[in-house]
């Protein structure tokens, strides 16, 4: 029987698991084998809309996406194998992380979904992390509920529960209001203390009980039980419930599907870029390059502090996790390829000869970063098209600089922008380094690294630890979700030693250590991106421009796929403090915290952070540029 031919069968008796993925502009679906590779695939591409000053997809959208999605991953089993899925061994879902989605008792929307792109919830996210002692971040679901409470929305005493995303899909296809815990730890904190548990006994997941009795607190009577408008949270490996018949025709509305496809518990994009970039196990961690740029280290311990440049959030099995993220990412890279692309092109049409594909035009500009000056120079890239909170900078803008004595080549350019997108996640990571947070690899995965060498070489740099490259890292968050879908029949070993021994199967294709020589020029480099980081404020100053409409930002071939950044602020400035000075609605905790008190208004005009997020990332796991 031949490869084809066994893989009909497969997929006849139902023999694959199937995983889908809502990312920020495309959703995609992933049918597997039982060696867990990819047989087909389908996709449909979406936007965010601005709509009443707030980012976000209509529910609508969001079904009418699933429904296209699916039926393309349909459509592509059809052409290769003759044959149309009507079941699956098991399934999953995930989405982008975090938002605001309150439902009421009814299960109807209260307000329109709010993304993790929202700036709007400020306040609340520095009084919650206040009082918590516990980074908070604005994208997170419980500064959105408690932004509401601060704004005294009408809405608030309506709602019977919030989910993310994937909560909401999940329970549409399976009826179960559950996430799984990576998903659960960015809509309010895990409690990730160790646990004890036998092979085949996942250990059991909560939120913290402690942040939850501070947070019920501070939100009073207007919000009387907190916990109980949370879904129910679950750990890799638990039976998520399974599809329901009303599942099937909402998914399928041709009535092809079956139900009782066995669900595992729906993640967000960060756990299913571990799980496809194999980084779940302690000392492990991924980095994420695209619009923006993360790093995701699975901790050891708990940090000793919290720190406003980490994120802590969990892994599918509910270790903690440390997360940096930058706004900007390999953008200007793909700029500079573009100018460099359409050159080509242009000498192409003047000789006659042939233009090069935008690979090769990377391949050629990144072979000149390799051999370039360690330094880059003199040589100084910043690659902020928007403001990044890691180090400061509120109202970003892309800048070469160079003084008269710099080397200016072409491989000194190249590098300096390599360099330039890597020094904020460098310096996001030292605050890592201080905790002394060990990290033994670091799996890259994104569009950047689709050229090997120099961007491997030099992030091992810039971080100072080894980077590795899986074959299956560029398989997307749907390929993960699928991953975690299969793993429900291998409970009987951890999830880190599922992935090692059954789905990588050994060493990554390649690791890059760090070069000394490489080392000691991205740290020369750094310490002069650091002295020049105020020209960033001098140059927003002289060049204001008014916020952008937002399209969608759609993706083209020759940059990397739009996780949902702003281009430059992306969203006016929403002030959620009363006008009149009023304080906010928050009940003040048991004993007064002069950390909640005498909040001073912002000043009009005042710009909104720009939003950041897990994706991709962020954000998309595609290997696009």
């Amino acid at each position: 029987m031949d490869a084809d031919d066994h893989r009909r069968r497969t997929v006849t008796e139902g023999r694959t698991a199937l995983g889908i993925e809502l990312g920020s502009t495309r959703i995609k679906a992933v049918l597997v084998d039982e060696d867990l590779r990819p047989v087909a695939s389908g996709s449909h591409e979406w936007e965010n809309a601005y709509v009443d000053g707030r980012w976000t997809y209509s529910l609508d959208a969001v079904e009418t996406g699933l429904r296209a999605a699916y039926a393309d991953l349909l459509d592509d089993v059809e052409r290769q194998y003759g044959v149309r899925p009507t079941t699956f061994r098991a399934a999953g879902v995930s989405a982008m992380m975090h938002g605001y989605l309150p439902f009421d008792a009814d299960g109807e929307l209260l307000v329109p979904f709010r993304t993790w792109r929202n700036t709007s919830t400020g306040p609340a996210a520095e009084r919650l992390s206040a009082a918590l002692d516990f980074n908070v971040p604005q994208r997170w679901s419980i500064a959105h509920l408690a932004q509401a409470v601060l704004d005294d929305e009408p809405h608030v005493p309506r709602i019977a529960g919030i989910t993310t995303l994937a909560g909401y899909v999940h329970r549409r296809l399976t009826g179960r209001d559950v996430l799984g815990v990576g998903d659960a730890s960015g809509l309010f904190p895990i409690d990730s203390a160790p646990v004890e548990s036998a092979p085949g006994e996942p250990g059991r997941r909560d939120y913290d009980a402690r942040m939850l009795a501070t947070t019920q607190e501070l939100l009073g009577d207007r919000v009387p039980d907190l916990r109980a408008l949370l879904p129910e949270v679950l750990v890799a490996g638990e039976d998520a419930g399974a599809l329901t018949p009303e599942g099937a025709a909402w998914l399928d509305p041709t009535g092809t599907l079956e139900p009782g496809v066995a669900f595992c518990p729906p993640e967000g994009d960060a756990g299913t870029g571990m799980v496809a970039t194999n980084a779940v196990a302690p000392r492990t961690g991924n980095v994420s390059v695209g619009t923006s740029i993360f790093a995701m280290v699975v901790l050891e311990r708990p940090l000793a502090t919290p720190h406003e440049e980490l994120d802590v959030v969990t892994t599918p099995s509910g270790d903690a996790v440390a997360m940096v993220h930058c706004n900007n990412g390999a953008s200007e890279i793909a700029a500079w390829a573009r100018v460099f692309g359409r050159f080509a092109d242009a000498a192409a049409e003047r000789s006659g000869g042939t233009a090069p594909s935008i690979d090769e035009v990377y391949a050629t500009l990144l072979d000149e970063a390799a051999d370039a000056d360690p330094d880059a120079g003199g040589l100084l890239s910043f690659n902020y098209l928007a403001g990044e909170p890691v180090t400061g900078v509120e109202d970003g803008r892309p800048l070469l600089l160079r003084t008269p004595g710099a080397r200016f080549t072409l491989g000194n350019l190249v590098r300096s922008e390599v360099h330039g997108a890597f020094a904020t996640l460098a310096i996001g990571m030292e605050v890592l380094h201080g905790e002394h947070v060990a990290v033994d690899r670091m799996t890259a995965h994104g569009g950047l690294f689709r050229t090997p060498g120099a961007p491997q070489r030099l992030l091992a740099a810039a971080l100072r630890v080894p980077v590795a490259l899986e074959e299956t890292a560029g398989e997307g968050g749907a390929w993960g979700i699928a991953v975690l879908a299969a793993y429900l029949e291998h409970t009987d070993r951890s999830l880190a030693d599922f992935l090692a021994d059954t789905v990588f199967r050994g060493d990554a294709v390649q690791v890059a250590e760090p070069a000394q020589r490489d080392v000691d020029g991205f740290r020369s480099y750094l310490d002069r991106y650091r002295a020049a980081l105020p020209v960033q404020e001098a140059a927003a100053a002289a060049t204001r421009t008014s916020p952008p409409t937002d399209d969608g930002e759609p993706a083209d071939d020759g940059e990397p796929a739009d996780d949902g950044e702003p281009a430059d602020h992306g969203e006016p400035a929403v002030h959620s403090e009363p006008a009149d000075g009023a304080e906010p609605r928050l009940s003040p905790p048991a004993r007064p915290d002069p950390r909640w008190r005498g909040d001073p208004e912002p000043a009009a005009g005042t710009p909104a952070d720009p939003s950041d997020h897990a994706d991709d990332a962020r954000t998309e796991k595609e290997p696009t540029r």
